[in-house]
């Protein structure tokens, strides 16, 4: 039976699509109803069961792009008590091996185009589902009367794990955060309520289920607000429009560059005729989401709340631009310099926003009041090191104003320090994105031949765009908060920013190459010019590097 209740726990939600008969799942192959994604859930909850080898932790790898079979295991999970680790699939070799292996996957649900990812691969235990083959089909038949509640491992409750989802990788093994059905299920409410979700609502998910963002933020208010959910197999910014319309799709979500990457398609005369209402996401930023609204008509809601629940920020009314809101209730947010533990001082803003005191105002997140986070499967060192004194550290550098408003400035490791000054990446590039020619831009650090770091930017351009240093550098001189160690020592200029699987750039990669890559880099600075750092201009920079007893530090 349906009912308005908030939901305890994610089986819930999925039992109570039982019996509604209204649009449920939109795929490149069709359509199907609510009724019919629980049913597909509850048939592979019972299998799910009877597969599970008894006394195994009941926790089952999924190794999909977005096609329907990833809810209804999702919603299997969830109904068998059972928990999901989502697996990427742009992970090889022994690192793929080990996220399932180290989540203690004993079934792993993947599809045919993915087999050559684990070709030779030892999975000792790991019993592997092809969805899509005949083997599989016969193996889901006996159990297509199966219904919701029928078949559970464990009976699902709000302590239930549900998700053991891996948070970036970019600096070492990735960590699988364990979020539980209570959790989980409250998130979605609290999201459905915020954006009014109805059944009339179409969400539209185009980011990859293996990771948070599409689940929590996006399938989950679908299931609580009883809206229906599109597929798309993986993100295509050509592409998007046209699903979108063809959906109906009012509601998407977005991490990393996506909207970027939206921006940088060639402009038609009907991007503003379509069904969208709102995107919610992360790091779009100001420039970008005020390009959005403009060219599509579709307002950007900027959001902050980790997959590990430990901090999260909620945006109200009076939330200025550029900003993400205040803490919530019973959370005390305080903006801390972790060099000497205490917190930071008010940003000081200028009239247009500008931040005047970022190296004293931005320091790291952290939450010193009751914390949602539930811990890191299988790594006590990691939990122990995001819980430490007792508080909960995000990893995230913000700076907050004088009202108690929150804005995100970075992740603590695109820290820079250049002469002595403590920098963000992100402020950097809020400000190099104004560049008219910039489809994409990155900031990260260098190490400065003598001490410390050196700013370096990768620029994509825009499709027919030139790079221009002597443009370049005018543009940089008309920044007004453009500050004197923020200017571009390297502008790399690539043909496509290279991201992870999850649309956000991949940095270390980045980090790892410096200048010393096959993409044309110019260096100097605004005021002396941008050159091109050729053979004879890197051989000299390298022996600077080298009387300073620092080029170990370059190692590739």
């Amino acid at each position: 039976m349906r009912t308005t209740t908030a939901p305890d726990t994610v089986a819930e939600l999925i039992a109570r699509q039982w019996g509604d008969h209204r649009p449920g799942l939109k795929h490149e192959d069709g359509l199907l109803t609510r009724h019919r994604t629980a049913q597909e859930a509850a048939a592979r909850a019972a299998l799910l069961v009877d597969l599970m080898p008894p006394g195994a932790e009941p926790h089952l790898g999924i190794l999909l792009d977005n096609t329907p079979e990833f809810p209804f295991w999702l919603g299997a999970a969830a109904l068998a008590g059972a928990a999901v680790a989502g697996i990427n699939p742009t992970r090889r070799g022994p690192e793929l091996a080990r996220d399932i292996l180290h989540t203690d996957c004993r079934m792993l649900i993947t599809e045919p185009a993915h087999l050559p990812l684990l070709r030779g691969l030892d999975l000792p235990g790991v019993r592997i589902l092809v969805t899509g083959t005949e083997e599989y089909e016969a193996l889901l038949a006996p159990y297509a009367a199966a219904e919701p509640g029928e078949a559970a491992l464990r009976t699902p409750a709000p302590d239930s794990r549900l998700l053991l989802y891996f948070t970036s990788g970019s600096t070492g093994a990735p960590k699988a955060a364990i979020c539980t059905q209570g959790r989980l299920a409250a998130a979605g409410s609290a999201l459905a309520r915020q954006f009014s979700v109805t059944p009339d609502d179409v969400h539209y998910i185009c980011m990859p289920l293996f990771h948070g963002n599409a689940v929590i933020a996006d399938w989950l208010p679908a299931l609580v607000g009883g809206a229906a959910v599109a597929l798309r197999r993986r993100f295509s910014a050509s592409a998007f429009l046209d699903d979108v319309r063809a959906y109906g799709a009012t509601y998407f979500t977005y991490v990393g560059r996506a909207i970027q990457y939206l921006l940088a398609t060639e402009p038609r005369p009907d991007d503003r005729s379509h069904t969208l209402r709102l995107g919610f996401g992360t790091e779009a930023g100001a420039v970008d989401a005020a390009r959005f609204a403009e060219r599509f008509g579709v307002r950007l809601v900027e959001g902050y709340g980790a997959t590990e629940g430990g901090a999260s920020v909620q945006r109200t009314p009076d939330t200025p631009p550029g900003a993400l809101g205040r803490a919530g209730a019973g959370d005390d947010l305080a903006v801390i310099d972790p060099a000497t533990g205490e917190p930071c001082p008010p940003a000081v803003l200028a009239p247009d926003g500008r931040l005047l005191n970022g190296s004293e105002a931005i320091g790291e997140l952290v939450n010193r009041g009751r914390s949602l986070f539930e811990g890191y499967w299988r790594n006590p060192d990691a939990e122990a090191d995001r819980t430490r004194d007792g508080w909960y550290w995000t990893g995230d550098l913000f700076f907050r104003d004088a009202a108690g408003f929150l804005y995100f400035a970075g992740r603590t490791d695109d820290r820079l320090r250049v002469d002595s000054e403590n920098l963000a990446a992100a402020m950097i590039e809020n400000i190099l994105a104004r560049w008219q020619d910039a489809a994409a831009v990155a900031v990260y650090a260098v190490p400065d031949e003598a001490a410390g770091d050196q700013v370096m930017t990768a620029l994509a351009l825009r499709e027919g765009a030139v790079f221009s240093p002597e443009a370049f550098g005018a543009f940089l001189s008309r920044q007004p908060d453009l500050g004197t160690k923020m200017a571009p020592r390297y502008v790399r200029i690539v043909a496509s920013m290279p991201t992870t699987a999850t649309n956000k750039i991949h940095r270390a990669a980045l980090r790892r190459e410096g200048f010393r890559c096959e993409d044309p880099v110019w260096h100097g600075a605004p005021a002396g010019g941008y050159h091109r750092l050729d053979s004879a201009a890197l051989a000299a920079l390298l022996a600077a590097y080298e009387s300073h007893g620092r080029t170990d530090l370059l190692a590739r």
